[in-house]
């Protein structure tokens, strides 16, 4: 019984404090976001002259972001190799 009221406690409060971080976030498409900033145009007018590729999404996974990218996969791939290894077992 106890466990349950902390178990119900404990979602609330993680609830409300989504639904308060959700309040502050800015509208969308409004242009004072902070997602439009000097990278994105940045990126947007060197990537063709810097790496030689067209696709801008493809220059910045490999070429910018590249580092990043093999953590990410690195990550990935491990948690595929224990999952399988559980799996297995």
């Amino acid at each position: 019984m106890m466990r349950t009221a902390l178990e119900i406690v404990t979602l609330v409060v993680i609830g409300l404090l989504l639904v308060l971080v959700v309040r502050e976030m800015p509208p969308f498409g409004d242009p004072t976001n902070p997602v439009h900033n000097e990278v994105s145009e940045f990126y947007l007018e060197n990537t063709q002259d810097e790496t030689g590729v067209q696709n801008v999404v493809a220059a910045i996974i490999t070429d910018y972001r590249g580092f990043d990218t093999l953590g990410e996969l690195t990550v990935l791939l491990t948690a595929i190799a224990g999952l399988l290894a559980v799996l297995r077992s």
